[in-house]
């Protein structure tokens, strides 16, 4: 046996058995390979040429429940596919989120897309640019009023505006941070019934995770948050789901993907890199009924949202109860995939953001929509990251919504849309 190894060893190294060996590699290398679909192929080619420049990625997260795809693309492991490894890192308040993405800490957060514009124009802290990599969710917000408040009748908001008039005091209502999706959620559902927000309520800031313990304390008189903090109201009794954000704006964009320019511009390839482990992530939890519960029973745990598993179980599945006996199927609950209709960056998406932030006097002048929207929304990195998965972009960057009181907007005319609001600060 001693005298048979070098003689072994002399023949592998010999120029025949090396050829003959590579031939083999490579033989079977492509069979592995035909074998592997073309968006992975795609991928690991990618490797090669376009590796991503930062391997690991630190991405913020608030505990809710729209960030199950940036959890869900670690925990699966989805991550490692593209070279890249995601580092979940959970934030206590948007402001920490905001704060250490400016200043490098985090690469990338699971973040509301008005804060990533006001930061963008320097009306939501320090002015840095900003980029949107993807939508993260669809729908699956609601507003929230306190018990109080629902056993004197005000369970909509035209009974809440009517109890406002009868019995006049501060109303309070809280929302997450003052460019985000809430505060914009809030205000307009506030003004479809009349009531404005900047003259006839008072608004605050609270902590999503810390919405339900105010309310219970009696700071607030209603909220916009996100899940699961609306049904964890209504299952400790203090609170009642009045109307879903999803009525306010069906399929309406909420998180996204954010990250700073200068970020973008330094891993272009490290960030189409996220945004494949995300989206594949995205698809796995749309799939099916199944995977949907494994994820709440994942970010159900102490590390990420850190509540009961059947305070989110149910209305991801678009099961809704509002508190007061109502219970219904909503086929407009959140959804992180629909077959790729959720995850583009859509620049109307982006623009009318800056339409509220304008209605409601966070930007004293207009600013140019669609030039700051394009600069933001990163629409071809986000194609180019989709196409090697076979995931379908929209033909245009534009799309046409109605939303509760009854306006159209499709991002065409922001000047004048911005304007047009009988309802304004």
């Amino acid at each position: 046996m001693e005298d048979k190894k070098p003689a072994a060893a002399a023949q592998e190294s010999s120029p025949v058995s090396t050829k003959r060996r590579d031939f083999v590699t490579a033989a079977l290398g492509a069979s592995l390979m035909s074998m592997v679909p073309p968006g992975v192929r795609s991928a690991a080619w990618a490797a090669g040429s376009d590796a991503p420049e930062k391997k690991e990625i630190r991405i913020g997260f608030i505990p809710l429940t729209d960030c199950a795809s940036v959890v869900m693309a670690a925990v699966n492991k989805f991550d490692e596919k593209y070279g890249i490894k995601i580092i979940p890192t959970k934030e206590a308040s948007w402001a920490g989120v905001r704060d250490k993405l400016v200043n490098g800490e985090l690469d990338m957060a699971h973040v509301l897309y008005g804060l990533i514009y006001g930061v963008h124009l320097g009306i939501g802290g320090p002015k840095k640019d900003m980029a949107n990599l993807m939508t993260l969710n669809n729908n699956g917000q609601a507003l929230t009023l306190s018990k109080a408040l629902a056993d004197k009748g005000a369970t909509d908001v035209a009974s809440l505006a009517a109890l406002m008039k009868k019995e006049p005091r501060e109303y309070t209502f809280a929302q997450t941070f003052p460019t985000g999706t809430h505060a914009m959620w809030l205000y307009y559902w506030l003004a479809s019934g009349g009531i404005n927000p900047m003259k006839d309520a008072k608004a605050i800031v609270v902590p999503p995770p810390q919405m339900v313990a105010n309310m219970r304390v009696g700071n607030m008189d209603g909220f916009c948050v996100g899940e699961p903090w609306n049904h964890r109201a209504i299952m400790d009794g203090i609170g009642i789901t009045a109307a879903t954000t999803q009525d306010v704006w069906k399929d309406h964009p909420e998180k996204i993907l954010g990250c700073t320019a200068e970020f973008v511009q330094k891993n272009p390839n490290t960030c189409r890199a996220v945004i494949m482990a995300i989206l594949e992530a995205s698809r796995w939890i749309d799939a099916s009924i199944s995977n949907k519960m494994k994820m709440a029973e994942v970010i159900a745990q102490r590390a990420y949202v850190n509540t009961s598993v059947d305070a989110i179980n149910q209305r991801i599945l678009g099961r809704y109860q509002n508190g007061l006996g109502k219970t219904w199927d909503d086929p407009n609950h959140m959804k992180f995939f629909n077959d790729g209709a959720v995850n583009y960056p859509y620049l109307s998406d982006g623009m009318w953001f800056l339409t509220q932030h304008k209605r409601w006097g966070l930007l004293k002048d207009h600013p140019d929509y669609l030039g700051v929207a394009k600069k933001i929304n990163q629409t071809e990195l986000y194609a180019q990251a989709a196409s090697k998965l076979g995931v379908s972009v929209p033909k245009s960057p534009l799309r046409s919504s109605k939303l509760i009181d009854g306006v159209v907007w499709d991002g065409s005319n922001p000047a004048k849309y911005a304007d047009g609001f009988k309802v304004k600060a």
